[in-house]
């Protein structure tokens, strides 16, 4: 039984998003798991203990590898980990415990064992997460696309707190519907180099606002799958690429393209999804705007517009 089987097996995902994630890796490649990550189907920590129970050996957990040291990096070289896709995790005597891809692998176990003359003990890890270590570790860079995943690996970015007391004082103030999109769209700007906001009425997703990209005349419709209808259907933000499927060719036609790293944002009132905004730094550069700060964004754009729906209804009584 394969990985993917595996999750719809024990109902961690659908058949349909096993579907949707082997097309993409048709496209794009990689293995099932990143792409399940990429389409934020399944989170890191969840199917990293999937792969754990799938495989049944030990998962690499991020304290291992956060931890790893010295010597045990240096148990094996640059270039034999580079070929064989594995991390030096711990060195004990003889033995060297290494995170792989595929545990089930033998053979290459087998030639790792000869390689480094150590008994070696595998830990499972995901791509997207052996791939960030050996970035850390090695020095062996990674392609853009997983880049834009693992941001969310690093505990130590921040939102830029620096400004958002003075944007919370100006959504605070809005007298205008126009002014809550202005304020999200300038504030958004300042790490992305394409904005756009997008309202939803009914079934329909229409342009609002952009900056570096105009909106106007824009419309989908939340029946033909996207990544509009993705997070319509999630609730929750969507980031990755723009995948070429026909829900996107609207929003491809848009951009002149498909970026690789892209973000869509959906913004709240109480619990009814009333607009989103996208964001992305072109179509072949990595948004490394931090996801935090721009989910704040949203929280406090669906406020100002609560804020001025209570208003409104105060001065009519």
């Amino acid at each position: 039984m394969k990985v993917g089987e595996g999750l719809v097996k024990e109902g961690l995902i659908t058949r349909q998003q096993l579907e949707l994630a082997l097309q993409r890796q048709v496209q794009f490649g990689g293995r099932i798991g990143t792409n399940l990550l990429e389409l934020r189907i399944v989170g890191e920590d969840e199917l990293t203990k999937f792969l754990s129970r799938y495989f049944r050996v030990p998962p690499a957990s991020p304290e291992l590898i956060t931890s790893v040291e010295e010597e045990s990096l240096s148990a094996v070289s640059k270039e034999i980990v580079e070929k064989y896709k594995i991390l030096p995790l711990k060195k004990e005597r003889n033995r060297l415990h290494t995170a792989v891809l595929n545990p089930r692998d033998i053979k290459e176990i087998d030639e790792l064992r000869f390689i480094t003359g150590l008994d070696i003990i595998p830990y499972v890890i995901t791509e997207l997460r052996l791939l960030y270590a050996l970035e850390k570790y090695y020095g062996i860079k990674r392609e853009m696309r997983y880049i834009s995943v693992t941001d969310r690996f690093d505990t130590e970015k921040k939102p830029e707190e620096d400004s958002i007391d003075k944007i919370k004082a100006a959504f605070a103030n809005v007298k205008e519907t126009e002014e809550i999109a202005g304020i999200l769209i300038q504030a958004a700007y300042k790490v992305a180099a394409r904005v756009g906001v997008f309202i939803i009425k009914g079934k329909k997703i229409t342009g609002w606002k952009g900056r570096g990209l105009s909106v106007d005349g824009f419309a989908v419709t939340e029946d033909e799958f996207s990544i509009f209808s993705d997070v319509l259907k999630r609730r929750s933000h969507y980031r990755g690429p723009v995948l070429k499927i026909k829900g996107n060719e609207p929003l491809i036609k848009l951009l002149g393209g498909t970026p690789q790293d892209a973000l869509l944002m959906p913004i709240d009132i109480r619990e009814r999804m009333v607009a989103m905004f996208y964001v992305d730094n072109g179509n072949t550069s990595v948004l490394n705007a931090n996801v935090g700060f721009l989910s704040k964004l949203a929280s406090l754009a669906g406020l100002a517009f609560e804020m001025m729906i209570t208003r409104k209804k105060i001065m009519e009584q």
